[in-house]
């Protein structure tokens, strides 16, 4: 099984490259999904066709194999997230707390995007793919949506330990009636199941060998560096990247003269100084940076989507891509066993940081990165919660904190 994730800053064409992606993996033979979770919901458009909530073969006739829908996250919001929201507004209302408060207790923002996540691992866990295509929305937005996982997880387990005893203990001290710690302790059992699902979520986005996300732009120098940001940020939440797809790159107009050959030679020189300057980027990771010219129609339905495949990837595998090494490594540096003299270097990939600002705080078991405005909560192995921060290094993209260990709870 794999997952593609394509996104892109709005209106570079993800929508057309994840769309022709899926294609040239149907045409291979291999069976397909491709899902819209952008709510712009443009998927339908590009293959000529009405897409809803269910997989609908997209043309069982002309290609076999390919299916296509739209995540309707407003239906998802109303059969599985609102249940459990009025559930907890009647409990909180019953231990006291004002209905207007506990409405807004209630509330948990991204909770829309977090469900389409959770149709994405659904259909890699039930349904009968061999690939699921997602089409995501603009980057900012799948930033948010990537993160989520991870960040409403240590929230809900901070609110609400795994432990469903443990907590059943503490809201059956508030309660008081048997009737109402029924309900708290029913409400604890579908938090307890939202905890899983999250966990679920971040393993399958952790996953390098299933889940990689392909970054779609257009060779321009504004986009290029959303790229560059994009790639530190996902990195910065270990997310993987395999790919990148530069759209619409203007035909080279050779000794042509007059006006529009002089503008398409221009352009088409400024677009390979920012093809010159991605694959600078990505030297030394393996990360391919795939280039598309740019049609004279915008390709729609079945036959213009595979050419435009054909174009993408030629005869290689649209699977085939490469993940840099491992975005977390912890090495040893100094000492042996249990020695007081050990040091650990814990290296944070961060691709395309440049010499942009970073900010390390301590907080108990974890370590706070700040990277160009987006902080990472980073669950420290067991043997660093035992060791202080003594320095931290940015040397070719790569984020290399030192620890040694602290004498007041080191193991001795």
């Amino acid at each position: 099984m794999r997952v593609l994730l394509f996104t892109g800053k709005g209106g570079v064409g993800k929508t057309t490259t994840a769309a022709a992606t899926a294609v040239a993996l149907a045409r291979s033979g291999r069976k397909v999904l491709v899902l819209s979770t952008d709510p712009a919901h443009s998927l339908g458009d590009a293959f000529d066709t009405r897409l809803t909530g269910e997989p609908v073969e997209v043309d069982a006739y002309t290609l076999p194999g390919l299916f296509a829908a739209h995540v309707d996250t407003r239906v998802l919001v109303d059969e599985a997230w609102e249940p459990l929201r009025a559930q907890l507004r009647t409990l909180l209302a019953g231990a006291g707390v004002e209905e207007i408060v506990a409405d807004e207790l209630t509330v948990l923002p991204g909770v829309e995007e977090l469900l389409a996540l959770e149709q994405v691992r659904r259909a890699t866990e039930d349904g009968p793919w061999e690939v699921v295509v997602v089409d995501c929305g603009p980057t900012a937005e799948t930033l948010r949506l990537l993160s989520l996982p991870e960040a409403l997880g240590g929230y809900l387990e901070r609110l609400f330990p795994a432990h469903r005893r443990a907590v059943r203990g503490v809201l059956a001290g508030l309660a008081g009636s048997g009737a109402t710690v029924a309900r708290w302790d029913a409400a604890a059992a579908s938090l307890s199941r939202l905890a899983e699902q999250l966990s679920g979520l971040r393993t399958l986005l952790a996953d390098r060998s299933t889940t990689t996300i392909r970054l779609v732009l257009t060779p321009e120098r504004v986009v290029a560096a959303e790229t560059r940001r994009t790639l530190t940020a996902l990195a910065l939440h270990e997310l993987h990247v395999d790919g990148l797809v530069a759209n619409r790159l203007v035909p080279d107009p050779g000794t042509g003269r007059g006006t529009a050959a002089t503008w398409m030679r221009v352009r088409r020189r400024e677009q390979e100084d920012v093809l010159a300057e991605l694959a600078g980027l990505m030297e030394g990771s393996g990360v391919p940076v795939r280039a598309v010219a740019h049609r004279a129609g915008e390709p729609v339905g079945i036959e213009e989507l595979g050419e435009l495949g054909t174009d993408l990837y030629g005869d290689d595998d649209p699977l085939d891509g490469v993940c840099a090494r491992p975005l977390l490594e912890l090495r040893r540096t100094a000492g042996e066993g249990t020695a007081l003299e050990s040091e650990y270097v814990l290296d944070l990939q961060v691709p395309g940081i440049g010499d942009g600002e970073v900010d390390l705080a301590r907080l108990a078991d974890d370590l706070l990165v700040t990277v160009a405005g987006r902080r990472r909560t980073v669950a420290l192995p067991p043997v660093l919660r035992r060791c202080e921060v003594v320095a931290a290094d940015l040397d070719d993209d790569v984020l290399s904190v030192s620890f040694r260990p602290d004498p007041a709870v080191w193991m001795r």
